[in-house]
């Protein structure tokens, strides 16, 4: 495989509820970032694990021109989100299933400008095969899947001990405002995004409710998220993260996180993926940018 990103991640089967309507919907990282990039002009490569009966689930992506290579796995992850107010600001994560680790022999040769690893759940990529994907290239991490863990009936945010051997492997990393509480004890956003920096990656993406945060070579960056309505909350930091790495291929890191805004408010304006254009997109951050 030779492509723009390559993305390592288990496809999950969600359940999302919002106003008391359950709907069962196609998700997890490499199903929202890959959808968007290949909507934004990206070739794009998907590794994946999930349970054979759902193989017919990816057959989305290999229509969206989505090179996929897929592993079976004894189940098919899959978390509930529940949404319990109108605005979608917040979340309650429930654990339905867990496909297990990925092992190296699941990973095939492939060659990418980048790679993201975006797990959703602690104990699906160990240090081991993060160290030997950022051998191949520039590597990006959501921290989300290393410190999502179950905990009675909810997911929450642990403590990450592996954390710098992991983070001096990667270089972009992104986690939330909620994670950087939790993993460098800081709430203002700009001090956070710093101290994850510190920890090793050459550049550092925070989300918030209300957009991102960008740390890159000792400046930092800012961007709104502007939605004029949000109905696809799920999936928002997958897209504003596989945006803003994908983007950098071709961006400075100012342009690439208003880029990255731009795409995420549109994402959110619908539920599922992202299904805009990249000329929306453009529009969008040219605005930001004026502003």
């Amino acid at each position: 495989m030779m492509v723009d990103v390559a993305l390592l991640g288990t496809f999950a089967k969600d359940r999302l509820v919002h106003r008391g309507v359950t709907e069962i919907a196609s998700g997890g990282g490499v199903y929202y970032a890959s959808v968007a990039l290949r909507r934004l002009g990206f070739s794009v490569a998907v590794i994946t694990r999930l349970h054979p009966d759902d193989f017919g689930r990816l057959d989305e992506l290999r229509g969206e021109g989505i090179t996929v290579h897929a592993s079976p796995a004894p189940q098919t992850t899959g978390i509930e989100n529940i949404y319990p107010t109108e605005e979608m600001d917040r979340r309650i994560c429930r654990p339905l299933a867990f496909a297990g680790p990925f092992t190296a022999e699941e990973i095939p040769p492939f060659d990418a400008r980048v790679t993201i690893v975006t797990p959703l759940m602690a104990g699906e990529v160990n240090g081991e095969i993060v160290s030997r994907l950022a051998a191949r290239g520039p590597l990006g991490l959501d921290v989300q899947g290393f410190v999502r863990v179950p905990r009675g009936d909810t997911l929450v945010t642990a403590e990450w001990p592996e954390m710098a051997g992991v983070l001096r492997h990667a270089t972009y990393v992104k986690l939330d405002d909620a994670e950087a509480e939790v993993l460098v004890g800081e709430t203002d956003l700009r001090r956070a995004a710093a101290a994850m920096s510190a920890s090793g990656p050459r550049e550092v993406v925070l989300t918030h409710a209300r957009g991102l945060v960008v740390q890159a070579d000792g400046a930092v960056y800012e961007a709104p998220f502007t939605p004029s309505v949000v109905r696809g909350r799920t999936g928002r930091g997958d897209t504003c993260f596989s945006t803003y790495v994908a983007a950098r291929l071709q961006m400075e890191p100012v342009e690439a996180c208003r880029f990255a805004a731009a795409v995420t408010s549109l994402k959110m304006e619908r539920p599922g993926a992202f299904r805009g254009t990249r000329e929306e997109a453009q529009r969008i951050a040219n605005r930001l940018l004026a502003g």
